[in-house]
C-alpha cells in the first residue's frame, strides 16, 4: 500500500460564502475562509482522505526523542541490548532496559502522545464520516469499510497503550475543549473490553483481503480484525493480565480460538517458503501479512528543529537505528543488538537465526569498542535489508536517516501460534501440535515432538506442548517487537513471575551487562509509569505502583 503512504494534509476545497441576502445577520454568518469539520468531510474521497490520517500515527518514531515500540518490546525482554554508540546513547532506553525507568522518561511519553492523538483522530472520523452522503465514489461499502478502519485504528492504538501502562483513559469521542481530556484512568477490564467492541465492529464493517484492490494493501482488513481479537482475548487469558479482567482465562481461551478459527478458515493467508523473504521490501503485504504500518521512501525527516518531530515524514528510523554502526555493514547507529542468549535458543540446523541475526567478522568492524556491546557484537537483521554474512549486498537508503520498508505487526505465523496457545488453554492439544507443526514443516524444522532446545542456558531434552509452542514463538518472531510483551502476558515462562524469568536471564548475561541491571522489582516492572508530563496536563492520571 505504498500509494497510501502520502502525507494527507486534508484542506477544505472552498470557503464557506455567506448569502448576501436582506435576512441575513452580519454578526452571526459564517466568517469567509473559515472552514468547519464538516468542510473536511464533504465526499468519499475527502473521508477517504481522513481515514489515511488515522494510520499515521503509527509511523511516528521521533518526536524529543526516538521511540518505535521495539524499544520496549526488544530491548527490556531478553531478545536484546539497547546498543546504541555507548551507554548514554539513548539514556531513555538504557534506564527502561535495566530497570531504572522514572516518570519522566520522554521515550514513554512520546509514545503515550502519539498513541492518544490516534485515538483522537478515529474518533473525529467515527463521529462525522457517518453524516456524509453517496457519490460517485462513496457508497454505504465504502463508508462500512472506512468505519471499520477507524474502529480497528482505535483499538489497535489502545491495545498498545495498555498493553504498556496499564488503564488509562478511555476517551471515545471528539474532544472539543481542553476538560475534555482530563479523564481519570480506566480499568484494565474497561480498556480491554472497549478495544474488543472496536474490533468486533471492525469484523462486521471491514472487507477480507482479497477484496481490496492492490494499491490499498496494507489497510486493515477483516482478517487484521480477527487476529486482534484473537490476540486481545489471549493476552485476557494470560497470568498477568487476567487478575485484571472479568473474565476467567477459559472463557477467553475460547473466545480466542473461535477467532483464531475464523482467520485460518478464511484461507486468505499462508505461510510463505523462503522467511528471510518476509523482511525484505518484495516480501511487504505477502501472503503471510496479516496488518503491517507502511513506510515509503521520502526525502523529508521529522528530525530537527525545522522538521518538529511527528509527521514531518512517512519513512522509517528503524533501519538506521538498528544496522551496524561501521560503514561496511550499513553505517547505523547499532541499537537493538541481539543477545546470546537469543542466539544460544535456535536449534541447529534453524535458518531463522541466521535471518534474524547478523554476527560480523572481525575485517567489517571498524571501531570495535563502538560496535561490540556490553560483549554483543550481533546485529539485528530483519528490517535492516541485510542479504549476507559479509554486509556486501543490503538496500541502500535514500535518505540518510530514513528507510521506506514497513513494520509487520501481525504475520499468519503469528496467528498460527496465537490460535496454538488458544487451542492449549481449552486441553486441544492435538490443534495445538498441529499449529506448530505447520510453521515447524514451513521452517524445514523437526516436527514436536522430537527435538530439543535450551532456555536460558538450560537444555530442556523433552519439551512440553507449552514449552515447545513458547520457544516457537521466541525463534520465529524474534527482533519483531514481541518478546516482552509475550514475557510478561505468560507472567514469565513458566507462570512464576516475570521477576523469576528476568532474574533468569540476568545469570546468562555478560559481567558487563549484569553490572548495569538493577533489580527487577515485582509488581512495578511489569509496566511502565504514566510519563509526569501527562500528568501534569491531566492531574486526575494516578502513577501506576511503586513509581512516583
Amino acid at each position: 500500500m505504498k500509494t497510501m503512504n502520502r502525507i494527507f494534509r486534508v484542506s477544505a476545497l472552498g470557503m464557506l460564502v455567506a448569502s448576501m441576502t436582506a435576512c441575513v445577520d452580519y454578526l452571526t454568518a459564517p466568517s469567509p475562509a473559515v472552514d468547519t469539520v464538516e468542510d473536511f468531510f464533504s465526499s468519499g474521497q475527502s473521508c477517504i482522505n481522513n481515514i489515511n490520517s488515522d494510520y499515521v500515527p503509527l509511523q511516528w518514531e521521533y518526536s524529543t526523542t526516538y521511540c518505535p515500540e521495539w524499544f520496549i518490546g526488544d530491548i527490556v525482554s531478553d531478545d536484546a541490548l539497547k546498543g546504541g554508540q555507548n551507554l548514554n546513547d539513548m539514556s531513555n532506553a538504557y534506564d527502561m532496559e535495566n530497570w531504572k525507568t522514572i516518570s519522566n522518561n520522554d521515550l514513554l511519553n512520546d509514545i503515550y502522545r502519539a498513541n492518544f492523538l490516534g485515538v483522537g483522530r478515529c474518533n473525529l472520523s467515527l463521529r462525522n464520516i457517518p453524516n456524509v452522503g453517496t457519490d460517485s465514489l462513496m457508497n454505504q461499502s465504502l463508508k462500512n469499510r472506512l468505519l471499520g478502519e477507524a474502529y480497528f485504528l482505535r483499538a489497535m492504538y489502545y491495545f498498545r497503550l495498555v498493553r504498556i501502562f496499564g488503564g488509562v483513559p478511555l476517551v471515545l469521542d471528539v474532544v472539543d475543549g481542553t476538560d475534555g481530556w482530563l479523564v481519570e484512568r480506566a480499568s484494565v477490564d474497561d480498556v480491554f473490553k472497549a478495544i474488543i467492541a472496536d474490533l468486533e465492529q471492525a469484523n462486521e464493517y471491514l472487507w477480507v483481503r482479497s477484496k481490496y484492490d492492490a494499491a490499498d494493501l496494507g489497510r486493515a482488513t477483516k482478517g487484521a480484525a480477527q487476529a486482534m481479537l484473537l490476540k486481545t482475548y489471549l493476552y485476557m487469558a494470560g497470568d498477568y493480565w487476567n487478575k485484571q479482567v472479568s473474565m476467567s482465562a477459559d472463557d477467553c481461551y475460547k473466545k480466542a480460538k473461535a477467532w483464531g478459527d475464523s482467520i485460518i478458515a478464511s484461507g486468505e493467508y499462508n505461510l510463505i517458503a523462503d522467511y528471510a523473504d518476509l523482511f525484505t521490501l518484495a516480501g511487504e503485504n505477502g501472503v503471510e501479512s496479516v496488518f503491517e504500518v507502511q513506510y515509503m521512501e521520502e526525502a523529508t525527516s521529522d528530525y530537527g528543529a525545522d522538521a518538529g518531530g511527528f509527521g514531518a515524514t512517512r519513512g522509517t528510523f528503524s533501519v538506521i537505528l538498528t544496522r551496524s554502526r561501521s560503514s561496511l555493514l550499513g553505517g547505523g547507529w547499532g541499537f537493538n543488538k541481539p543477545t546470546q542468549n537469543l542466539y544460544d535458543e535456535y536449534e541447529e540446523g534453524d535458518k531463522r537465526r541466521d535471518a534474524t541475526i547478523l554476527t560480523p567478522l572481525d575485517s567489517l568492524i571498524e571501531v570495535p569498542n563502538e560496535e561490540i556491546y556490553l560483549g554483543s557484537r550481533y546485529v539485528s537483521r530483519k528490517r535492516a535489508l541485510y542479504k549476507n554474512e559479509t554486509g556486501t549486498d543490503f538496500e541502500n537508503l535514500g535518505h540518510a536517516t530514513r528507510g521506506e520498508i514497513n513494520n509487520t505487526i501481525i504475520r499468519y505465523a503469528d496467528v498460527l501460534l496465537m490460535h496454538a496457545e488458544a487451542a492449549l488453554g481449552m486441553g486441544d492439544d492435538a490443534t495445538a501440535q498441529a499449529d506448530l507443526n505447520e510453521i515447524r514443516t514451513a521452517r524445514s524444522m523437526p516436527l514436536y515432538p522430537g527435538y530439543k532446545f535450551s532456555v536460558n542456558g538450560v537444555e530442556i531434552a523433552s519439551p512440553t506442548l507449552q514449552q515447545a509452542i513458547r520457544h516457537e514463538r521466541r525463534v520465529e518472531l524474534a527482533m519483531e517487537g514481541h518478546r516482552w510483551f509475550d514475557i510478561v502476558r505468560w507472567n514469565g515462562l513458566d507462570g512464576n513471575g516475570v521477576k523469576a524469568h528476568m532474574d533468569a536471564y540476568k545469570a546468562t548475561e555478560t559481567t558487563a551487562a549484569q553490572g548495569q541491571m538493577a533489580a527487577f522489582v515485582e509488581g512495578k516492572h511489569e509496566i511502565f509509569p504514566i510519563p509526569q508530563k501527562q500528568r501534569e496536563l491531566n492531574p486526575s492520571l494516578t502513577q501506576n505502583p511503586n513509581y512516583q
